[in-house]
């Protein structure tokens, strides 16, 4: 790979973390590449072992096509939440595809082209319901691990501390402290360092341009790598949001304690969506302040990419956003 473009004097103020025009794009980090998305249309490239950038373009109108509903405030959230777990796992899906594909080309176990594309078929009609599956597990596993455990631990110190506003909160801090741990021991995997600097790069790419830059290597590179419509800064705010929102529950009944915690997530996805969006547009001095936490958290899961990594986020980007007309209209640049 390239040589790293780790920044140097520049200031995260001056690459898009104040002062930046919201451009509406968003993406995802996958194994070596970045998916981009602009409205319905999103985009992945995935550089492959001899260099090559694979790209596949396509839409994703939601998991609802009709558009009114996502303008309604919490629910907006709840269901932008659903359409991230469904198409992250499509893109990732993608990405590993080609991952599998050179590992098995290495072993010389690939075989030959017909009898890839027999097994493309079949695999096209499970590959839904598959996503589906892992999804589900997925978020049970998330439930489980930072909602249903922290309530459990905290129960450990019911002996000495009575007052159930004390005891929700230091539920809230446990949860920070699995989110935490859970993030640097997945870090210490390879795959996973990779994965991180991807997300890097994606933040950067659009950095650069919500903040006025020409889209290129040496713009991105100067860019932040946190920004605050991350999907890390939304799972931080998630669990404050929870403890506001769980400090309110006291009620004897663990058993019902319990299902409120399950049963309010969307409600507490919702509003720590509503924060995300509005610190993403908003030049609100108070707004800005309160995500500084969420900027401080992506810098466990982002790192510093190198050149190659930047030219796979850029290219994801160019497939769905114009962004030489976006600073015509937003900065005057460009013919």
């Amino acid at each position: 790979m390239g040589k790293s473009n780790k920044p140097e004097g520049i200031s995260p103020e001056s690459c898009g973390i104040s002062g930046i025009k919201y451009s509406g794009i968003g993406g995802q980090a996958v194994l070596e590449g970045v998916m981009m998305r602009n409205k319905d249309d999103y985009a992945v490239a995935v550089r492959r072992q001899n260099g090559e950038i694979v790209v596949k373009k396509d839409t994703y109108e939601g998991i609802l096509h009709n558009k009114t509903v996502y303008k309604i405030p919490i629910l907006r959230g709840v269901l932008s939440f659903i359409d991230s777990l469904v198409l992250g796992m499509r893109t990732l899906n993608f990405s590993s595809d080609i991952y599998m594909e050179e590992e098995e080309a290495k072993d010389g176990k690939q075989g030959e082209k017909e009898e890839k594309e027999e097994k493309g078929k079949k695999k096209d009609t499970s590959e839904g319901f598959v996503s589906v599956l892992v999804t589900i597990v997925s978020v049970v596993i998330a439930l489980g691990l930072f909602m249903i455990l922290p309530y459990f631990l905290s129960q450990f110190f019911k002996g000495i501390i009575s007052n159930g506003y004390v005891l929700s909160l230091i539920e809230g801090v446990i949860r920070l402290l699995i989110f935490v741990v859970y993030i640097k021991l997945i870090s210490l995997m390879q795959d996973i360092r990779r994965v991180f600097m991807y997300h890097g790069a994606e933040h950067k790419c659009i950095n650069c341009i919500e903040s006025g830059m020409e889209l290129t290597v040496e713009n991105a590179a100067k860019a932040s790598r946190e920004h605050r419509r991350c999907g890390t800064s939304f799972l931080l705010y998630v669990m404050v949001v929870s403890i506001i929102f769980f400090a309110f529950i006291q009620t004897p009944d663990r058993i019902l304690k319990v299902l409120l915690r399950i049963v309010l997530i969307p409600v507490v996805a919702g509003v720590a969506y509503e924060f995300i969006r509005a610190a993403g547009r908003s030049t609100n001095p108070l707004i800005r302040a309160l995500s500084v936490p969420g900027l401080w958290m992506q810098r466990l899961t982002t790192s510093e990419p190198d050149s190659e990594m930047l030219q796979v986020a850029i290219r994801s980007v160019e497939e769905v956003f114009d962004w030489r007309e976006y600073l015509k209209e937003n900065f005057g640049k460009g013919a």
